[in-house]
């Protein structure tokens, strides 16, 4: 024991020696050679076989020492009165909006908190545009829009009225979206990112995107940036933080998360008992990430300065996070005895400040110039992506609310409070506005409003904005696929690679090819695309550094730094992403990208149904291909692949134009008619276009159904003898379904039935209700008919109407179509078998339709009902086995 002891004393001696060595490195090398020098030992100790302990966590400090510090650019006091006034208008708009009309609601602690670290942004970092290149994209924290608007007001972009009907957007003059809505400002907003974590993961892959068009020369390469503001609480997401380690491995430099750390979520503290800014330090350094800390602002830097024994710090590590909270939420006093009175010295050290100097010490998200350092290493930074950890309070400035845990909540503020918030913020207002919390816009010739202009003019102009520029875009007229509405001429293909060879013919095109981004989840030999990777190269930031092994076959595996395929890896919502990133092209680069992004049906709007429905809010265009469609059409794979549903979740999502082709001439003449719609037609709408693995051949393009096949339904085989006493619906593969059964109605039971392709339930549901609402409201004028009525005009009989999607989708019909409807359909919990057998048990087989059709016609008096009976038993139909929506 005494020798282990004595050990230990030579040892500490040995590393004081050490520290005084390295320290004189330090001084006489600089920091560069210092962290070479630790590298070496790192690897020297690994070498050895010694494990040493990973240094993901620094000390609770600014990473930027304060020597190291540049001086502040701006006029720090113009600035802060800039500040101060959107400040006040920020949080007038919002409590003035909540005391005329209650329970509107709008948010006022998150912008309080953020505004610092924007209007550093604002006025020295966010350009508008390089040249005639776009500038930086801002995913702003969806919460701050208020004090977002608040600038705007300010550069006279909004005028009063504007202000005035936040969260009225139905009233008589413009109003102002809740959030970051495209939708619904689309000259302002451009990024949606109110739905918790899609804004980080979509800044990502927008980033990354940024550089797949540099790389590919549709975009010149500028200094523009990608800056995404995130709530700490917001990294409790999978969403946020799931796709970091693609920002360092493909080397995003063009990408800045700024984490605002005020330590609060929506009920309490992020993470009470720990430090988040520790936790996520870790992880974002464990990734690969530079990462920033802005946590103490300058009035902390003399306490450090004259803290000779580490103590201050050491008092700073033993705190969690729910301590720091009630530090600033109990007020200086408090902080004094419970943080400084630990230790006599730390007493001491602030013996000569009053308890309200100590109540206004700095967090490191409310200092310009700790936060302008923190973007300008940022900005500078080369070779990986940056994250900014920026410590701020919650509320900040909002008197009794600041740093408390209903601080979101708070939307109103009382007379004390609001000429508190004035007085704290030495706020510029006249003294009528700040009593009844009022917007106030100094004249245009104010010291402030020309400082805020002049800053935006440097920087290339107004942020956020969004622009939609006119392209000269004409879509392939319909003859360019004629191959494919020639039919296979009896081979079997399936409806999958007749889209594969579509889009092989797009990609060779001289005008459009070109602009086609084909993404793909680590599916593309289920769908056939090894055909299109050896053709346009499956894209990699650095090309392929390796030789593939298959690198002697025609199709081998080929990485190019210019290659066109988007090949994500087994990510449906990264896949998502990069789609909406290429979906939204046409506005943010002015490249007009069109994406075709091919997944399991079953795994795209069950899975990424959010990211979907911001892609609609974006105004996003493009196209999601489904493909291993249909709960029987997708045979072996059983419950959690077979997808009966996808149509049912398409139909509630606005701008989403779905369809379910049966042949690949349908699907020509839907991608043809979506390519014009969307880039020619400049159409704000994106398509759903199910695909299906079963192999069958397909037939030429019948005459005169083009608008047939667009509107949703169209006649695809009469019946063989005079007029028809049923109709048969079908969609997908089920249509063949259908002409099988007719043939059975025919030669057994003497029932003539004709056969109709409905390729999309959803657009004729929308068509009949646009034309129901207009008769409704327009009672004095001859009514129009629904299209789906039209095309049926004169048939008579019961319609059978059968997919592999559920019944609710025909059941759309029903208002439209009387009593005549019958639906058979796939609602249940897929299964594993062949598809003979999954019909069968979900009753869309043929026999399934037959006894569908003899059933509805002797309960209409137009068949004999023990005839109908009998069909059951002859056609091999099980009539008390359970059924399949509960099995």
């Amino acid at each position: 024991m005494k020798l282990a002891v004595a050990a230990q004393a030579d040892l500490t001696e040995e590393v004081a020696e050490w520290i005084e060595a390295f320290d004189q490195i330090v001084v006489d090398e600089g920091p560069e050679q210092a962290a070479e020098l630790l590298g070496a030992l790192r690897q020297r100790a690994r070498e050895a076989g010694i494990n040493t302990p990973s240094e993901i966590r620094t000390p609770y400090l600014n990473t930027i020492p304060k020597h190291d510090e540049l001086p502040y650019p701006g006029d720090r006091q113009m600035e802060r009165r800039v500040e101060s006034l959107i400040r006040w208008n920020a949080m007038a708009m919002v409590h003035g909006q909540n005391k005329k009309d209650a329970g509107i609601g709008g948010h006022i602690s998150t912008y309080s908190s953020l505004a610092t670290l924007l209007e550093v942004g604002f006025n020295h970092f966010f350009h508008a545009k390089y040249g005639d290149q776009p500038g930086a994209f801002i995913y702003f924290q969806g919460h701050a829009s208020p004090g977002v608007y608040a600038r705007a007001y300010l550069e006279g972009r909004f005028d009063d009225d504007r202000m005035a009907n936040f969260r009225h957007e139905l009233r008589d003059t413009p109003g102002l979206s809740s959030y970051p809505h495209p939708w619904l400002m689309p000259d302002f907003w451009r990024f949606p990112t109110v739905s918790m974590g899609i804004g980080p993961l979509n800044a990502i892959y927008q980033a990354r995107f940024m550089r797949y068009l540099e790389n590919r020369n549709l975009i010149e390469k500028t200094p523009r940036k990608v800056w995404a503001f995130v709530g700490d609480g917001e990294t409790d997401e999978v969403d946020t933080l799931g796709a970091i380690s693609v920002a360092s491995r493909e080397k995003l430099d063009n990408l800045i998360f700024v984490v605002n750390c005020n330590l609060q979520r929506l009920d309490g503290p992020v993470r009470g008992n720990k430090r988040i800014i520790d936790e996520l330090e870790g992880i974002f350094r464990g990734a690969g990430w530079n990462v920033i800390k802005v946590i103490w602002g300058s009035d902390w830097d003399a306490l450090f300065e004259r803290d000779h024994k580490g103590l201050l710090l050491k008092r700073m590590e033993e705190c969690v996070d729910g301590d720091f909270q009630a530090f600033k939420a109990k007020g200086g006093a408090y902080l004094r005895k419970e943080f400084f009175g630990k230790y006599p010295e730390l007493l001491e050290l602030v013996s000569e400040m009053t308890d309200e100097q100590l109540a206004r010490l700095h967090r490191g998200g409310h200092d310009p110039l700790k936060i302008y350092n923190a973007y300008k290493r940022a900005t500078e930074h080369r070779g990986g992506p940056t994250v900014i950890l920026a410590k701020t309070v919650k509320g900040y400035g909002l008197g009794s609310t600041e740093a408390r845990n209903a601080s979101h909540q708070e939307k109103k503020l009382t007379d004390d409070s609001v000429a508190a918030f004035v007085k704290r913020f030495d706020i510029p207002v006249p003294e009528e506005a700040a009593k009844h919390g009022k917007p106030f816009r100094p004249a245009q010739d104010a010291p402030e409003i020309q400082y805020m202009q002049e800053r935006r003019k440097a920087l290339g102009g107004y942020l956020p904005q969004r622009e939609v520029p006119k392209l000269r875009f004409k879509a392939p007229e319909l003859d360019y696929f004629g191959e494919w509405t020639a039919g296979s001429k009896g081979r079997a293909v399936s409806t999958t690679m007749g889209f594969v060879s579509i889009l092989r013919h797009l990609l060779k095109d001289p005008e459009i090819g070109k602009l086609i981004v084909p993404i793909v989840p680590d599916e593309g030999r289920t769908f056939g695309l090894e055909s299109a990777i050896r053709q346009v190269g499956i894209y990699a930031s650095e090309g392929q550094k390796y030789k593939p092994h298959d690198v002697d076959m025609l199709l081998y595996y080929r990485e190019e730094q210019d290659g066109q395929i988007l090949e994500e890896g087994i990510t449906e919502a990264g896949s998502m992403a990069s789609f909406t990133a290429a979906g939204t092209s046409y506005s943010n680069y002015r490249v007009p990208t069109i994406p075709f992004y091919m997944y399991y049906s079953m795994f795209g709007f069950q899975r990424v149904g959010d990211m979907i429905w911001a892609f609609a809010d974006s105004r996003g265009k493009g196209f999601l291909m489904g493909g291993t469609a249909g709960r029987t059409t997708m045979l072996g794979e059983g419950l959690q692949h077979q997808d009966g549903h996808s149509h049912v979740l398409a139909s509630t999502v606005p701008t989403c134009v779905s369809y379910d082709p049966a042949y690949v001439y349908e699907l020509a003449v839907i991608l043809q008619d979506g390519i014009r719609r969307m880039y020619q037609e400049n159409e704000s709408v994106f398509y759903y276009i199910t695909m299906y693995n079963e192999d069958y051949a397909m037939p030429e393009m019948p005459e005169a159904v083009r608008e047939g096949i667009v509107r949703g339904i169209y006649k695809f085989k009469s019946a063989a003898k005079g007029k028809a006493d049923a109709q048969l619906f079908g969609s997908g593969p089920i249509l063949n379904e259908a002409v099988r059964a007719q043939q059975i109605l025919a030669e057994k039971y003497g029932v003539q039935a004709d056969v109709w392709s409905v390729t999309s339930y959803n657009e004729l549901r929308r068509d009949a209700l646009a034309i129901e609402r207009w008769n409704r409201l327009h009672p004095a004028e001859a009514e129009k008919t629904p299209y789906v009525v039209t095309a049926l005009k004169g048939t008579k009989g019961p319609i059978i109407a059968a997919s592999d999607y559920m019944k609710s989708i025909p059941d759309q019909l029903s208002p439209w179509l009387a009593n005549r409807l019958v639906t058979l359909g796939t609602d249940g919990f897929g299964r594993s078998d062949n598809r003979e057998h999954l019909r069968s048990h979900f009753e869309v087989n043929a026999e399934s339709i037959v006894v569908a059709t003899l059933s509805k016609l002797s309960r209409d008096g137009k068949f004999d009902a023990k005839r109908a009976q009998k069909a059951s038993q002859e056609l091999g139909l099980d009539t008390e086995k359970v059924d399949p929506a509960k099995a």
